[in-house]
């Protein structure tokens, strides 16, 4: 299936990149659609296609089309991308907060695939929900999925409500990671470290505190209790956050994130 690729900013040009790199498509299948014209020199490697600034006739030449604008600009390329919307297009927007539902209408599409992925999937290591409508078959359903595990892992569910739960854990979780190393990178600056060493120990711990999650079958918990030794040093911290009930204020933000997430897409 030929590729069309609505919006070349940063996922859209890391989605194109992943397809080719991982030859899940081939530069003749695949095609930009973009306003800018200043991007169609970077793109020319991905695409053996010119980058189109406006909808035309070529739109009928290909059968997935992933749009991957912002959500305020979908208006605007809905309105110039319907008239040339057949009944056999496969649409997979990666838009955050524009419910199929409202794809469907300002498309007049009925075959519509919606992906979260998170930013990690710049660099190969994404997480992306997502979900398809009725007309989708299963057999599509499998060559969306192909695609997008090239930017990394995927998950499917058929409940649409699900893309905002996968939006807090998931696709604002790279935040919540990172405040957490920043807030361990200010100990170590206050314990006395320099800038460069507070940001090995902090980067290369998280490194390998994920890596060895992956390589064994321990839960996050059983590993918490190998390192907390009884009277210990991690213990004294754990106490510490238990007392402040660390763990329910983050849940209770991730809640905050999906309560916003389903508020957005309203």
């Amino acid at each position: 299936m030929k590729v069309l690729i609505a919006g070349a900013g940063n996922m859209g040009s890391t989605y194109g990149a992943s397809f080719i790199n991982a030859n899940a498509i081939r530069r003749e299948e695949l095609c930009f659609l973009d306003r800018g014209t200043g991007k169609a020199g970077r793109l020319a490697s991905l695409s053996a296609h010119p980058l189109h600034t406006q909808p035309g006739e070529f739109v009928s030449d290909f059968g997935l089309i992933i749009l991957s604008v912002k959500p305020q600009d979908f208006p605007t390329l809905a309105a110039s991308l319907k008239p040339f919307i057949q009944p056999g297009h496969l649409i997979l927007s990666i838009m955050a907060g524009v419910t199929m539902k409202r794809i469907a209408e300002e498309l007049g599409a009925g075959k519509i695939v919606r992906a979260m992925p998170n930013l990690p999937s710049q660099v190969g290591q994404g997480m992306t929900v997502f979900t398809a409508s009725d007309q989708v078959s299963i057999k599509e359903i499998f060559f969306i999925q192909n695609l997008l595990s090239t930017t990394g892992k995927t998950l499917y569910t058929e409940q649409e409500s699900m893309l905002d739960a996968a939006t807090a854990i998931s696709g604002s979780g790279p935040a919540f990671v990172y405040f957490f190393m920043e807030a361990m990178m200010e100990a170590g600056r206050q314990m006395g470290f320099a800038e460069s060493e507070t940001q090995l120990l902090v980067h290369q711990t998280f490194l390998g505190a994920v890596d060895l999650l992956h390589r064994n079958t321990l839960s996050s918990s059983e590993w918490i209790s190998r390192v907390a030794s009884k009277g210990g040093t991690t213990e004294a911290a754990l106490k510490i956050f238990a007392q402040n009930d660390l763990k329910n204020r983050i849940v209770e933000g991730l809640e905050a994130a999906r309560a916003r997430a389903v508020e957005l897409s309203q």
